[in-house]
């Protein structure tokens, strides 16, 4: 046989392998970005007012509280932690900052929300290093005490601010740059903060190193326990701001607050491409999935659909990306 024929006869390359895996995860990175203009699009072509100002301004509003909860939940969930405490935490917090606006003013309640929010991460992130249990039983733990906490400081009743105070109480909820609430700026800022944090920083780096390995990250000198409970200071911060954000609105505060958000903050950091396992993942893109969330129950809404199927899709988008996410990790292997 000839050379020729043998040339001819011989079967197309495949592509190698490490290609196929990186092509996988360049869909997963950007794969949500493309799903969330596709429903922008759908949305804008079925309603005549999905793109009006005041529903575009509506809906970053609405999704301040799940992303700055999702922000903190990616930052945990990268450097191998869950954090089920967040919604307990956001509770608290707005407790403590509408009891400290009562005995002061608005700026040392907000100021003291928010230290209070540090505190509880900080003390989580304690319990989950010095316990070592896992991270998802220890915080589901926590939470449960929190929520107690919140019950025994309120008495179970709804906590307000003097009525003199109730309109400097809601500044979060006023208007302001490019008539954006004042919620989606400090949101909009927390998350570029963050996400600088995590990508351009020595503490960003550890953080990616503690959640893809460990012992290699201990091995190498970085103090992994303080990492930890670092990612938990961080959660709590933006879960204090998330509550604050939800008092401000409906001018109170109560211990059921927010019950079951840290969920539907995981589910948007998983949707958005954070690996469950650690050690990938981005703000932006737990971000995305927060809005993506957002976008689909403003859609359910601008359209009269039942909330049932939202829940639907909502579970189908969670056990898609973390079966994509399994997927890509075997192929890696």
């Amino acid at each position: 046989m000839s050379v020729d024929a043998v040339t001819q006869t011989k079967p197309p390359a495949q592509p190698a392998a490490g290609t196929v895996s990186r092509r996988a995860f360049q869909f997963r990175d950007y794969g949500i970005l493309v799903a969330l203009v596709a429903i922008v699009i759908a949305l804008s072509v079925s309603t005549d007012t999905f793109l009006t100002r005041s529903n575009l301004i509506n809906l970053l509003d609405q999704c301040t509280v799940v992303g700055l909860l999702a922000a903190g939940a990616t930052v945990c969930i990268i450097s191998g932690v869950f954090d089920l405490t967040a919604s307990a935490t956001l509770a608290v917090s707005a407790i403590v900052g509408v009891e400290i606006v009562r005995l002061t003013n608005v700026a040392v309640g907000f100021t003291a929300a928010v230290a209070a929010g540090a505190l509880l991460g900080f003390i989580t992130g304690t319990v989950v290093v010095r316990s070592g249990v896992n991270s998802f039983i220890a915080t589901l733990a926590t939470s449960i005490i929190y929520r107690g906490v919140a019950v025994v400081v309120t008495a179970g009743s709804i906590v307000y601010p003097l009525a003199r105070q109730a309109e400097d109480f809601g500044a979060l909820t006023w208007p302001s740059l490019f008539d954006l609430t004042s919620a989606t700026i400090v949101f909009v800022l927390v998350v570029v903060a963050l996400g600088f944090l995590v990508s351009s920083t020595t503490f960003g780096r550890r953080v990616y190193a503690v959640g893809g390995n460990v012992e290699a990250a201990r091995l190498s000198g970085i103090r992994v326990g303080s990492i930890h409970v670092s990612a938990y200071v961080i959660s709590g911060v933006c879960s204090a701001l998330a509550g604050l954000i939800l008092a401000s609105r409906a001018g109170s505060a109560q211990s059921t607050m927010a019950s079951g958000a840290e969920l539907t903050a995981i589910a948007a950091a998983v949707i958005g491409g954070t690996s469950i396992l650690g050690g990938e993942g981005a703000i932006w893109r737990g971000v995305v999935g927060a809005f993506l969330l957002t976008l689909i129950g403003n859609g359910f809404n601008l359209l009269g659909w039942d909330t049932i199927y939202q829940q639907v899709l909502q579970g189908c988008l969670i056990l898609f990306a973390v079966t994509t996410d399994r997927w890509l990790r075997k192929r890696t292997r």
